[in-house]
């Protein structure tokens, strides 16, 4: 996949087949979209693009709001991408100029004349322009005039996967990440670096890897117990996690994410690490004490093997 930055030299391209959207999240939803732009791109023996924006709309749209989450990184999106298969990534600053163009103008001077485009492969409910004031039959009646293909995705296509990135969110934010998993198509995952923490797991015989380094407009979900795996530089290894403020040990704490590794010692600090969420083990709770903490932990390993070798066998 070709990762390009800039309109201006979007070039070489061979009859650009395009999307375009946010696609935050690469969901089953999104993964329609760009299955159908492949097939059209094969059948039109040209080459598919997603044309997308960076930061997302409402970052630019509404500064004052900083409630906006995403559910990947930009580095997560680019990989998912890729392995979906696509062609082209264009990926453009949104700005408040650009969000004020005019349907007809943003066809006629960005999609046909700066792109080339040969054909636009988008949904049936599919929104453009100044005021969202565009839509699929306009696009069809401006290809018409500028010779480019409109394929339309129908809605029985669409709305029988029933996702939108509106539902993740919701069910990360109630910890309910095999929900996630089942309207992603997989694992939601966190993408860190390992940091020094107090290492009072160490004390008790639960070492963990605190996780720093998360992208700040990263969607992190409820806090709880998980059952977890996770990609190291050293592997692949089962796991499970926790989220929150460590009520048991500290008064007032600061929100952290601890992992601890099974079947793993090694020194893994200032080093990436990815989290893939599996399921959801329990609520954070405040115990009355270390050994009554080191007894419930036991209970999570236990119950973190069991269903993590659950999806092994599913």
């Amino acid at each position: 996949m070709k990762i390009h930055t800039d309109i201006a030299s979007f070039s070489g391209v061979k009859r650009p087949v395009l999307t375009t959207g946010t696609f935050d999240g690469v969901h089953l939803g999104h993964q329609v979209i760009l299955d159908r732009l492949q097939a059209v791109a094969k059948r039109e023996e040209g080459e598919s693009v997603l044309f997308t924006f960076h930061p997302h709309p409402r970052m630019v749209l509404y500064p004052n709001d900083n409630n906006l989450r995403l559910l990947n990184t930009q580095a997560e999106k680019h990989a998912l991408l890729e392995a979906a298969g696509l062609d082209h990534l264009l990926v453009v600053p949104f700005s408040r100029s650009f969000s004020r163009m005019h349907a007809v103008d943003y066809v006629r001077d960005v999609l046909v004349d700066a792109l080339r485009v040969h054909a636009v492969v988008i949904g049936y409910d599919h929104r453009f322009g100044r005021n969202r004031e565009g839509d699929i039959a306009l696009l069809k009646q401006l290809g018409e005039a500028y010779d480019f293909m409109v394929e339309e995705i129908p809605a029985r296509e669409i709305d029988h996967v029933k996702v939108s990135s509106t539902k993740i969110r919701e069910a990360l934010l109630q910890g309910d990440v095999a929900r996630a998993h089942q309207l992603l198509g997989y694992p939601y995952m966190i993408n860190g670096v390992v940091v020094k923490g107090d290492q009072l797991g160490r004390t008790i015989g639960w070492p963990t890897a605190n996780v720093g380094g998360i992208d700040p407009y990263k969607l992190i979900p409820a806090d709880g117990v998980y059952a977890i795996t996770t990609t190291t530089t050293h592997g692949e290894y089962d796991g499970m996690m926790s989220i929150g403020v460590r009520p048991t040990v500290v008064a007032d704490g600061p929100r952290t994410i601890e992992a601890h590794l099974f079947n793993f010692n090694a020194d893994i600090y200032g080093e990436p690490i990815t989290l893939h969420l599996r399921h959801r083990l329990r609520d954070e709770m405040r115990f009355d004490g270390l050994d009554t903490l080191k007894a419930e932990l036991a209970k999570d390993k236990t119950n973190a093997l069991r269903v993590l070798a659950n999806d092994q066998h599913a």
